[in-house]
């Protein structure tokens, strides 16, 4: 008798977007058609001197390096002392990644946690974190704050991810809130990640183009005393640069931590190619751009904001990023069902934890014509 074929693969949960299959049918059908705010994928066209430095590039004949070209972790180190408020980082503590997602779901892993260790993540939050932590065979643990994990817990944190400013919710932690937690984490031993692939996206006392602050980084020395050991910041830029298709990220911080990541990732050839690398080099040094990019979302979310609150919604947070974190006062699917029949897509709340329940996603990320027909059916409610 021939015995059933052992089974293959992660024992991971469904990739949640799935369940919006037939929402996204119902806003199909209206006749102006869909306008997805749904997913923060940019659709503006990626800047042109960036396409160019990808293109010049292109007879890419070797092997790039893991840890990146010289060239570009100056640029990061650059961009963080013109733009961060964060000087004298070491190039050798810089290290570009395949996309922030990437470097997300498997830091864990490449800390060497597993079974017992925990990982903190916002009480809100991308899911990926949990993805990481399940990748490592780490448990992971909702919380904003350390004092919220009885003693046994908090005494098994090895890794604390924050993501500030916030996806979904858009909230930005201050000065005062990150030392906090650099502090915690520091008596227990725990590394903190701080995920801020959106902190060139303030708005109102966050938008320095508006005479607000900049949003603060976990490696700014306000925050770290001096000191980045056991301090992690990662960065994407699809968001400010457009450039989700070309997965252009990088991570630094702790020197001991960031030459370990080189080795481990040099063994499991996880590079960026070197045409991304010099199309992150260039899009790094060049801050025109970004601010172009952050007036058309300024633009879209003055427009958007006022008509979703017309139309019955709450704002809560959204003090930076790409999103407008809204609720009803409803369950979410309600909310996500009346907002297909007008022909509009918005994320469901409860794919970002428990605590999303009864509050919808809604990003900028639309064309100027498109979120203009949202206004529009949202103001007329047809």
């Amino acid at each position: 008798m021939i015995s059933a074929a052992p089974a293959f693969g992660l024992n991971l949960p469904d990739y949640p977007w799935e369940a919006m299959a037939p929402y996204v049918a119902t806003a199909g059908k209206h006749p102006g058609g869909a306008v997805n705010l749904s997913i923060g994928t940019p659709v503006d066209p990626t800047p042109q001197l960036v396409r160019e430095a990808l293109a010049a590039a292109s007879d890419a004949h070797g092997y790039p390096t893991v840890h990146g070209t010289e060239a570009l972790r100056q640029a990061v180190v650059d961009w963080f002392a013109a733009r961060r408020g964060v000087p004298g980082l070491d190039p050798r503590d810089v290290m570009p990644t395949v996309g922030s997602k990437e470097l997300v779901a498997w830091l864990p892993f490449l800390l060497g946690l597993g079974s017992g260790d925990v990982v903190v993540r916002p009480t809100v939050a991308y899911p990926t974190y949990d993805i990481g932590a399940m990748l490592a065979g780490a448990t992971a643990v909702a919380a904003d704050d350390l004092d919220e994990l009885d003693a046994a817990t908090r005494a098994r944190v090895r890794l604390i991810w924050i993501n500030s400013p916030g996806n979904p919710t858009g909230s930005v932690r201050d000065i005062e809130s990150l030392r906090r937690i650099v502090a915690q984490a520091r008596e227990i031993g725990a590394v903190v990640a701080s995920d801020e692939c959106y902190a060139e996206l303030g708005w109102g006392e966050w938008d320095v183009q508006r005479g607000g602050e900049a949003v603060p980084s976990i490696l700014d020395p306000r925050v770290t005393g001096g000191s980045t050991d056991g301090l992690l910041c990662v960065y994407s830029l699809s968001k400010q640069s457009n450039l989700a298709g070309y997965r252009a990220a990088f991570v630094a911080g702790d020197s001991a931590i960031m030459a370990n990541l080189v080795n481990s990732r040099k063994h499991a050839g996880m590079i960026v190619p070197f045409p991304v690398q010099e199309a992150m080099r260039v899009a790094l040094g060049d801050a025109g751009h970004v601010l172009a990019q952050k007036d058309l979302y300024r633009g879209r979310r003055e427009r958007i904001l006022p008509a979703l609150e017309a139309f019955g919604l709450s704002i809560h947070e959204s003090k930076a990023g790409l999103y407008l974190w809204s609720t009803a006062g409803e369950a979410t699917w309600d909310t996500v069902a009346r907002f297909a029949e007008l022909g509009i897509v918005v994320g469901p709340g409860v794919f970002y934890g428990d605590a999303g329940n009864g509050f919808i996603r809604v990003a900028l990320t639309g064309s100027d014509e498109r979120i203009d027909a949202a206004v529009e059916r949202l103001n007329t409610g047809r």
